[in-house]
């Protein structure tokens, strides 16, 4: 019976996380995981609510990394620990959980294609300073409004030309 109910519970919360009710959704998916406790897939959903809900960034991340350490061949896992990362602002720890996924999954057209969405960041324009130095923020804003509107070339390195 406590099976069947948290099921229930779990696959009511999902609808609702999908339709993007993620308050509502929080008290099913706490509900279904702790009627079952060791579910990897309860506890990453509870995690992803938790994060849309609440925002509690820390919380969502110590519940899906349980969820990926149950079961570190399952997609979905990692995929949900990739968007909370992303929600909380934490874009290279999501692209570094999305490339151990593909070591532990192998191939999986989901994860290449979240991973190919968040793309690889280039080089800092100066590479002596921080990336978050207000001079490398401001010169990668304008390479990267440059690069877009002018096209580009690649020479034998790989490396892209813009023409002026």
């Amino acid at each position: 019976m406590t099976e069947n109910s948290g099921l229930a519970e779990f696959k009511q919360g999902i609808s609702l996380l999908r339709d993007g009710h993620a308050v509502e959704a929080l008290e099913y998916l706490r509900r279904a995981s702790q009627l079952k406790q060791q579910n990897p897939y309860y506890l990453s959903f509870l995690g992803v609510a938790t994060a849309r809900a609440e925002r509690k960034w820390g919380v969502a991340v110590e519940l899906c990394k349980t969820a990926t350490n149950m079961r570190r061949n399952e997609p979905q896992l990692y995929a949900n620990l990739a968007e909370v990362y992303m929600s909380a602002g934490r874009r290279d720890d999501a692209v570094e959980t999305l490339n151990t996924a593909l070591k532990y999954c192998g191939a999986d057209a989901r994860l290449n294609r979240i991973r190919g969405k968040l793309g690889k960041r280039s080089a800092p324009v100066l590479p002596f300073l921080d990336r978050a130095n207000a001079l490398n923020r401001s010169l990668g804003k304008l390479r990267h409004r440059m690069l877009k509107r002018a096209p580009a070339r690649a020479d034998s390195r790989g490396m892209a030309h813009v023409s002026l």
